[in-house]
């Protein structure tokens, strides 16, 4: 019994990092209908330079501030220089233009910062809080958490809520429609790829303690964030949070009963089977969306 509570506990802090990836995914598909396989490679290097900013100053919060104004910047020139080149065309040269960005920015950082593991500190400490002899919680993981659920409700508010949420909705779904609306379309697709790169900056700040940080850091993380994303539904936001909780109870389990060599097959498993009875995700309430 200690040993469940344990590995449900390891889930749960496992979980709210696999949630944040998939926000950001979730935040680029309604925006834009294109899934960023470049996201986690965006997010390492805005992790660089908040962790440059805080060797720098000593300013955890700082360094903060600066991930996510870059990744704000970073995501603006990504859709403008790259993406928009190939808008219009097949929907795989989107995928080949993200996957070629990912090699180049994993590439670029660690011809600039080295291939050498760092670690990254914490605002928070990250001993686990303990309950008799059982260890659940740290102050980080509740404040990975917070910050997780905080995204989640903004995100919300802003595609459900706001004019600009509403614009960002149409140009994602029928962009010829609504440039005849009046939508700045192109600007729209600019601004959605700039806030899932802020979101994905925030998840490569959050993530960073827990695996170090280098080039490829974000590489198994991305994968489960994606895995998140399509447990609880690429157009759902809750359901976001909700597969990155699953997932990371699934790998703890899998990790913790059948041994660490099989949690990546544990992830596949468990898109397998989400597919294969929830194809549009567990939140996914209608097949079609209407804008």
């Amino acid at each position: 019994m200690t040993r469940f509570v344990f590995l449900t506990f390891d889930g749960l802090s496992r979980g709210a990092i696999y949630a944040a990836v998939a926000l950001s995914l979730v935040v680029i598909w309604r925006g834009t209908r294109i899934v960023n396989f470049a996201q986690g490679a965006m997010a390492m290097v805005t992790a660089f330079l908040a962790f440059s900013v805080l060797s720098a100053t000593g300013s955890w919060t700082l360094g903060l501030l600066v991930a996510l104004v870059a990744g704000l910047a970073l995501g603006a020139a990504v859709e403008r220089g790259l993406m928009r080149r190939v808008a219009g065309g097949p929907e795989l040269n989107a995928v080949i233009v993200a996957l070629g960005l990912l090699i180049v920015l994993e590439a670029g950082a660690g011809m600039v910062y080295g291939n050498a593991f760092r670690g990254f500190p914490t605002p928070v400490g990250r001993n686990a809080y303990r309950v008799g002899s059982l260890a659940i919680l740290s102050p980080y993981d509740l404040l990975t958490l917070g910050a997780v659920l905080v995204v989640m409700v903004a995100a919300s508010v802003l595609f459900l809520r706001t004019p600009t949420g509403l614009r960002m909705r149409a140009s994602a779904f029928a962009p010829e429609v609504a440039r005849l609306l009046g939508v700045r379309v192109g600007r729209t697709l600019t601004l959605s790829w700039a806030l899932a790169a802020l979101v994905g900056s925030l998840a490569g700040v959050l993530v960073s303690p827990t695996v170090f940080l280098f080039p490829n850091n974000m590489d198994g993380v991305f994968v489960a964030g994606f895995t998140a994303a399509v447990v609880g539904g690429l157009d759902s936001l809750p359901g976001a949070v909700l597969g990155g909780i699953v997932t990371g109870l699934v790998l703890s389990y899998a990790g913790g009963y059948l041994g660490s060599d099989l949690t990546d097959v544990a992830a596949l498993a468990l898109l397998v089977v989400v597919l294969l009875t929830r194809p549009a995700g567990l939140l996914a309430r209608t097949r079609g969306r209407v804008v």
